[in-house]
C-alpha cells in the first residue's frame, strides 16, 4: 500500500489536489486515534487529525520521498497533539461549586449512567480508568504508550514518528510503563 501512497505523493506535488482525498481517506482513522487517545476529546481529537492533514497538505514539498509518509503525516499529528497538550488549561474542575448555588458542584450535574450489565460496566470503568491515567502521564511518556500499546507501531516507527533514537523510544516505554504501573497499583 506504501508504493501507491508514494504515487499519489507524487500526483499531489505535480499539483492533482484530488489524489489528496485518497490519502486523506486512507489515513483519517489513525490519525483520528492517535491524536484522540492522546488527547481525550473527541472534538479536539477531530480538530487536530483535521489540522495535521491541513499541514502535511501545505507542506507535502518538504516530505522526503524516501522515507515513509505515514511516519510522517503520525509525526505531524503527534507534534500538534503534543503542543495541545502543553498549552491545555483546565477549564473547570467538577468538585467547584456551581454559581448562583449553595453546595451543589458539578458532580451534580452530570447525568447519571444507564444500568449496563454488571460486567460491561467494569469493563467500561477500567478501560476509562486506565486511559485517564494514561492522559496523566508526562506527555513524552504519553505519546509513547499511546503509539506503542495502542497504535502498535513498532519501535523504529516511533522514533521516526517523534524524531528520537531508538534507544530514547525503549526508555521513555519503559519508564512510561513504570509510571503507568505505580499509578494502577492498587487496580
Amino acid at each position: 500500500m506504501e508504493t501507491v501512497i508514494k504515487q499519489k505523493i507524487k500526483q499531489i506535488k505535480k499539483g492533482d489536489h484530488a489524489a489528496f482525498e485518497d490519502v486523506v481517506t486512507f489515513y483519517q482513522n489513525k490519525v483520528y486515534q492517535i491524536c484522540f487517545r492522546m488527547i481525550g476529546n473527541k472534538h479536539e481529537a477531530e480538530d487536530l487529525a483535521q489540522e495535521a492533514f491541513i499541514r502535511a497538505y501545505t507542506n507535502i514539498d518538504r516530505f522526503d520521498e524516501k522515507r515513509k509518509f505515514s511516519t510522517w503525516l503520525y509525526r505531524i499529528a503527534t507534534n500538534l497533539t503534543i503542543d495541545r497538550i502543553r498549552k491545555k488549561k483546565p477549564d473547570y474542575f467538577l468538585d467547584a461549586e456551581v454559581k448562583g448555588t449553595e453546595g451543589l458542584n458539578m458532580y451534580s450535574q452530570l447525568a447519571a449512567d444507564q444500568a449496563l450489565p454488571e460486567e460491561e460496566v467494569e469493563s467500561l470503568e477500567l478501560q476509562t480508568y486506565i486511559h485517564k491515567e494514561i492522559l496523566a502521564l508526562p506527555p513524552k511518556y504519553r505519546s509513547v504508550i499511546v503509539l506503542r500499546f495502542l497504535d502498535e507501531l513498532s519501535l523504529q516507527e516511533i522514533a521516526d514518528v517523534l524524531e528520537i533514537p531508538v534507544g530514547t523510544v525503549k526508555t521513555r516505554i519503559h519508564r512510561g510503563r513504570e509510571a503507568l504501573r505505580k499509578r494502577l497499583r492498587h487496580v
